[in-house]
């Protein structure tokens, strides 16, 4: 009979447990850091055309409605590994890379992307760092701004924006080159 008590008498010791103080939020210190403020300004290649393209597209819309004419129809997803340069020309010092993708989010004729991208770079003062960008950007707009939401390394915390200026735009393929004036905000 004893026996039989035993399971309930360790399950009522059981519900009898120490309470524990916590607290959802630690204690807030004060910033030690001065924030700064960095300006860097280099171009992006955006090729997708040729045998080695650094944007190609990884989904496409459901449709059988698509216009021939747009190598980026409303709805494609295109994934990207574009080169940094200090210079517009190709054959610059690469900086680093942009890496993430973009979708085609516009169905007018004013072309729009949603862009997630991280600007690694591998070269100089910032190397290992890199700004994270989740913006809209409005393609057909020759100057634009896009958002910098975040970044690692020096750049960890960073807010700030780019300004974006289409250096040049091949309409028949896609191929850009984006100057970008970055204004970036980090601890």
């Amino acid at each position: 009979m004893e026996k039989g008590l035993m399971l309930p008498r360790i399950l009522l010791l059981s519900i009898f447990t120490i309470s524990v103080q916590s607290e959802y939020y630690s204690k807030t210190l004060p910033a030690v850091a001065q924030e700064k403020t960095t300006h860097l300004h280099f171009y992006l290649h955006d090729t997708l055309s040729g045998k080695t393209p650094t944007a190609i597209q990884i989904a496409s819309p459901n449709s059988t409605n698509s216009k021939d004419d747009n190598p980026i129809p409303f709805g494609a997803l295109f994934a990207i590994d574009d080169p940094l340069t200090e210079g517009p020309e190709i054959t610059s010092k690469v900086i680093g890379n942009a890496r993430g993708m973009y979708l085609s989010s516009s169905q007018d004729k004013f072309l729009t992307l949603v862009m997630y991208v991280d600007l690694g770079f591998s070269r100089g003062k910032f190397k290992g760092s890199s700004i994270s960008v989740f913006s809209r950007n409005p393609i057909t707009e020759k100057h634009r701004e896009m958002a910098v939401v975040g970044g690692r390394g020096q750049f960890r915390m960073a807010r700030g924006f780019i300004e974006v200026n289409t250096y040049y735009l091949n309409t028949s393929n896609g191929d850009a080159i984006l100057e970008y004036n970055v204004t970036v905000v980090h601890p």
